[in-house]
């Protein structure tokens, strides 16, 4: 069974446990965007805006492009570059040694699964912001309302994407290499111990029988 070492207690990781962290942390991020977005359609369609502290406020907007509004219109093709990345977190997670890093590889598969369950269910909906209905492969609108005026409105996918990805570059770049492999060339050996050829381990030396 592949394992895989927790850099902070030194006690290695089943792989079954491995896939269990990153896959629990997935879906607990994905129910709370998904029901988070539940909540802000239920409660701003209206047009409301809800204030909360200094300038952030919850507002209603609709995104079929990438994260926080960028790319308009070219859901499909955003939606499967986040499936490529969620494939290519999966593989890196077979190999990570932190518990930390399997919880942040966890949040950002969650982060990118939930915008990509927008784009593939809401797909027929009408946008009420534009009037279009959505149609094709992964054309579905994101749903955004988080909304602190002074950046793009996002949701919590966006969020978890963002922040988890740039917490797991972080601890990556700052990991410890790897220890180099033990020379085992020969005079490298302790004081006593026998080198390759030698007899029983005595040392090299003049023959003291020798004439």
């Amino acid at each position: 069974m592949t394992e895989a070492t927790d850099t902070g207690t030194g006690r290695r990781i089943a792989a079954g446990r491995r896939w269990g962290m990153v896959l629990g942390v997935a879906i607990a991020v994905i129910a709370l965007d998904q029901l988070s977005k539940r909540w802000a359609l239920d409660r701003l369609s209206t047009g409301d805006v809800v204030d909360l502290i200094g300038s952030l406020r919850f507002k209603l907007a609709f995104n079929t492009g990438m994260a926080f509004s960028k790319g308009s219109g070219a859901g499909a093709i955003i939606g499967m570059v986040a499936l490529g990345i969620v494939a290519v977190l999966a593989l890196v997670a077979r190999k990570v040694e932190s518990r930390v890093q399997l919880v942040l590889i966890g949040i950002v598969m969650g982060g990118a699964l939930g915008n990509i369950i927008d784009r593939l269910t809401r797909v027929g909906e009408l946008n009420p912001f534009t009037g279009e209905t959505a149609t094709g492969f992964m054309s579905g609108a994101v749903v955004d309302f988080i909304d602190v005026q002074w950046w793009p409105v996002f949701n919590v996918a966006d969020a978890a994407v963002v922040c988890g990805g740039i917490a797991l570059a972080i601890l990556s770049a700052r990991a410890p290499a790897e220890p180099d492999p033990v020379d085992d060339e020969p005079g490298d050996n302790e004081p006593g111990e026998s080198e390759p050829g030698d007899a029983a381990g005595v040392a090299d030396g003049p023959d003291p029988s020798a004439p």
